[in-house]
C-alpha cells in the first residue's frame, strides 16, 4: 500500500510517537510518507523527524498551522496515494476537501470532535470509551485498536548512570511522572500531594515539558527534580523505583505501557486510560483532582517500596496493532469502492 502520514505538531509527545512508530512500522512493508511542519524538523532534542525511519520518506510544510495544514493538502494530492491518515487536529483539517483521493483516516487520540472528524472516510479509536462518542452513521467506517508500545525493558545501567548523575542515593525511593506538562495531567495537584506528605527518603521527578513547566517549577519543592523534556524516556523508567500518573484525561495511557515495560510498580488517578488498564496496573486507582488521596497514596507507596515486577504486555505489541490497521484499510477501501461503483 501507499500510505501518507499527516502531523502538523511541532513537539515530540505520546500522540506523536504512536504516529512516528506506525509510520516506522509500516515502511517495513509499505510505501510511507510522513507529512511534517518544518519545526518538527528542527536540530532539538524534542523534536519529531529525526526519529523517523530512513525508509520513510519526510514532505516538509511551513507556515501558521491554516498555511501548513493547506500545503499538507497540496503534498497529498500530489502523491499516489491508498490511504492519508491525519494525527491531531491540523492534520485532520488538512484531509478535509481531499475527497476522491485515497481512504481519509484519522487516529482519535483524544476524543472525537466534529470539526476534525466527521467529514472523514474512516476513524480509528485507540480506546473504547471514545466509540460511543462518534456518531451512530460513522460507526460503520470507525474501528478501536488499543495503543501499544515499543518501550525496552529494564536498563540497569542506565539506572545506575541516571542516579549517579542527578545525586540520588542507593537508598532514595524515586517516583517518576513522565509525560507533556499541561493541566490535564494534574502535575500542580500532584506536587502539591507530594509536599503534604513530604515521605523520607523519597524523591519526585517530573520528566517532561509544556506550557505549564514554569508555573510548576516555581511551585515545586526542593525534594521535586523537574529536568524537563528528555530523549530517552525509558532510561527514565530504569532510573525510577515507581511510576505515578494523577491525570484528570489519559485518553488511552501510553505512558503507563511504558512504565510497565520497565516493571514499574504504577500509582494512577481513574482517568479513561488508567480505567482501561487497571486490570494490567493491578492496584487501586485513586480518585481524581482528590490531593489528600494522592498524598496518602505516595506516603503509603514510599513506605511500601515495592519490588519491580512483571507485567503482561503481549496484547499491546506494535506487530498486533499495525496489522490491525491495516485491516481496517483494506476493509475500508473495499467500502469506499464499492460506494463509487456505478
Amino acid at each position: 500500500m501507499k500510505i501518507a502520514h499527516v502531523l502538523l505538531t511541532h513537539r515530540f509527545a505520546g500522540s506523536e510517537r504512536h504516529a512516528v512508530e506506525l509510520a516506522n512500522a509500516q515502511a517495513q512493508q509499505h510505501e510511507v510518507w510522513m507529512i511534517l511542519h518544518r519545526r518538527a524538523a528542527e536540530q532539538r532534542p524534542d523534536a519529531i523527524a529525526h526519529r523517523l525511519d530512513p525508509r520513510v520518506r519526510v514532505i516538509l510544510v511551513g507556515g501558521w498551522s491554516f498555511l501548513a495544514a493547506l500545503a499538507a493538502r497540496r503534498a497529498l494530492r500530489s502523491l499516489p496515494l491508498d490511504v492519508a491518515h491525519a494525527h491531531l487536529s491540523w492534520a485532520c483539517r488538512a484531509l478535509q476537501g481531499l475527497r476522491g483521493h485515497g481512504l481519509r483516516v484519522a487516529t482519535l487520540h483524544i476524543d472525537y470532535k466534529p470539526q476534525q472528524h466527521r467529514s472523514l472516510d474512516a476513524l480509528i479509536a485507540i480506546a473504547p470509551w471514545q466509540m460511543a462518542h462518534v456518531p451512530a452513521e460513522q460507526r460503520s467506517h470507525c474501528t478501536q485498536i488499543d495503543n501499544w508500545t515499543v518501550a525496552g525493558p529494564f536498563d540497569p545501567a542506565a539506572r545506575q548512570r541516571l542516579r549517579r548523575e542527578l545525586g540520588f542515593a542507593d537508598s532514595d525511593f524515586v517516583i517518576g511522572a513522565l509525560g507533556r506538562v499541561e493541566a490535564s495531567k494534574g502535575l500542580d495537584l500532584l506536587v502539591e500531594a507530594f509536599g503534604q506528605a513530604r515521605p523520607p527518603g523519597c524523591r519526585l521527578v517530573i520528566a517532561g515539558h509544556g506550557r505549564d513547566w514554569e508555573r510548576l517549577r516555581r511551585l515545586a519543592p526542593p525534594e521535586v527534580l523537574m529536568p524537563g523534556f528528555v530523549s530517552h524516556p525509558q532510561q527514565w523508567f530504569s532510573a525510577f523505583d515507581a511510576f505515578v500518573s494523577a491525570a484528570h484525561s489519559e485518553p488511552f495511557g501510553l505512558v503507563f505501557l511504558e512504565a510497565m515495560a520497565a516493571g514499574l510498580p504504577v500509582l494512577a488517578t481513574a482517568s479513561q486510560g488508567a480505567q482501561l488498564l487497571a486490570g494490567t496496573i493491578q492496584r487501586p486507582l485513586l480518585p481524581v483532582a482528590d490531593v489528600p488521596a494522592m498524598a496518602q497514596a505516595l506516603a503509603g507507596l514510599a513506605e511500601e517500596r515495592p519490588a519491580r515486577r512483571s507485567y503482561d504486555l503481549t496484547p499491546y505489541r506494535i506487530e498486533r496493532a499495525t496489522e490491525a490497521v491495516e485491516a481496517f484499510y483494506r476493509q475500508q477501501l473495499t467500502l469506499v469502492a464499492a460506494a463509487t461503483d456505478p
